[in-house]
């Protein structure tokens, strides 16, 4: 192995290696696909792309109603306005902060709830106890192509008379509890950011069974005769473009070669960060199927021999650039560290994982044989983590 780029070697990689999937069309079904728009002349407001994405995620999904939007956060914050939330809604200060601030915007109160420290997922007996008379709604996330405790929460919901809805942005296509997400709760959201597994450059999408429920988000998105007009609190412009619609169906058509390109790599990182000591893998065990989307690893400082921010120091300069997720905890950025400073000391669980994981890169711009290097670039660094620590203590 060459000298460290910390410690004064030249960078392991010449150029960066992002976090995110970016998987995209090659340039001639992008050409193909963006001339086909031109001379329809038929750009957003429902055109025949984004119904056709709309018909081809219903079937994927297995639910009766898909409503494409502009982004994810425009879909959890009009998921809020169609459930009806008022007051206050039981939400994970471990995730991002858009799945918070999506309450914000809908003028409802985030009620902040520690985690599993396994899962990640809201923890369901801490639900349980944070459910009161003012308490309308539980925002739960599926994370790291795998799933929370859906069906534990899904009783406590139906027990306690609050509304359940899932944030999944990180789970398209992943499988748990004997079916895809997609139809649990009374609606889940997924994202298409560049980041993600299926990808329109950027949006989402949000899943029902319901038909009131779907009238109502499709009025609210303001897609002009998109189903019969029902009373909503408010309308927006969240409508999906036909470019980014064109995008996710190419995106969709390259799906399962994408996972499964994923998952090799996630395997290639299994195998080289299994030997060493105070590294793990995040097991997304809920999960029947995966997306293996993200692969996150777990760092014991003590045992490592340097914390994680320092681990992340080094790897950056070797043009690795991984990435703390999620920090800091919802409930200590602003403004919810003023607001809900209650918050600030009683969830160990979200402190905790918010100073140990960090997010490897996977996706279009890695293969096996780069996941593998990083690997092994993690076991060079901690052999040499006395020395790091003291170039960076000078």
């Amino acid at each position: 192995m060459s000298r460290l780029a910390i410690l004064g070697g030249s960078p392991r990689f010449s150029s960066e290696l992002p976090v995110g999937q970016l998987y995209f069309p090659s340039w001639d079904r992008y050409e193909a696909a963006m001339r086909g728009i031109f001379e329809r002349r038929f750009y957003t407001n429902q055109g025949p792309l984004t119904n056709a994405l709309e018909e081809k995620l219903r079937a994927f999904f297995g639910v009766k109603h898909v409503i494409v939007v502009a982004n994810a956060t425009l879909g959890l914050i009009m998921a809020a306005k169609a459930l009806n939330l008022q007051g206050k809604v039981i939400v994970p200060a471990f995730t991002f902060i858009a799945s918070v601030q999506s309450l914000t915007w809908a003028g409802i109160d985030p009620v902040f709830c520690d985690v599993d420290i396994e899962t990640h997922g809201l923890h369901p007996a801490s639900v349980n106890r944070l459910i009161d008379g003012e308490v309308s709604g539980i925002l739960a996330t599926n994370l790291w192509g795998g799933a929370c405790a859906i069906e534990e929460l899904q009783k406590i919901a139906l027990e306690r008379g609050v509304k359940l809805y899932f944030d999944s942005a990180h789970g398209f296509g992943v499988e748990a509890f004997g079916r895809r997400l997609g139809g649990f709760g009374e609606l889940e959201v997924f994202s298409f950011h560049a980041t993600k597994i299926l990808s329109a450059t950027e949006g989402g999408c949000i899943c029902t069974d319901d038909d009131n429920i779907a009238a109502r988000l499709r009025n609210m998105r303001s897609s002009y005769g998109a189903g019969p007009p029902v009373d909503v609190p408010l309308t927006s412009n969240a409508r999906m473009s036909e470019a980014q619609a064109a995008i996710a169906l190419m995106s969709l058509e390259d799906f399962e070669t994408n996972v499964e390109n994923n998952r090799l790599q996630s395997a290639a990182y299994s195998r080289t960060i299994a030997g060493i000591p105070g590294v793990s893998l995040v097991r997304v065990d809920a999960a029947s199927k995966s997306n293996f989307q993200y692969v996150v690893c777990r760092l014991d400082e003590d045992t490592f021999g340097m914390s994680r921010d320092q681990l992340l120091i080094a790897l950056k300069c070797e043009n690795v650039n991984v990435r703390r997720y999620f920090y800091p905890g919802v409930h200590r950025s602003i403004p919810y560290s003023e607001a809900f400073s209650q918050c600030n000391t009683f969830l160990p669980n979200t402190d905790k994982l918010c100073t140990e994981l960090f997010q490897l890169p996977v996706g279009a711009m890695v293969d096996v044989d780069i996941a593998a290097a990083i690997g092994e670039l993690i076991g060079d660094i901690s052999e040499h983590a006395g020395e790091i620590r003291g170039r960076l203590s000078r």
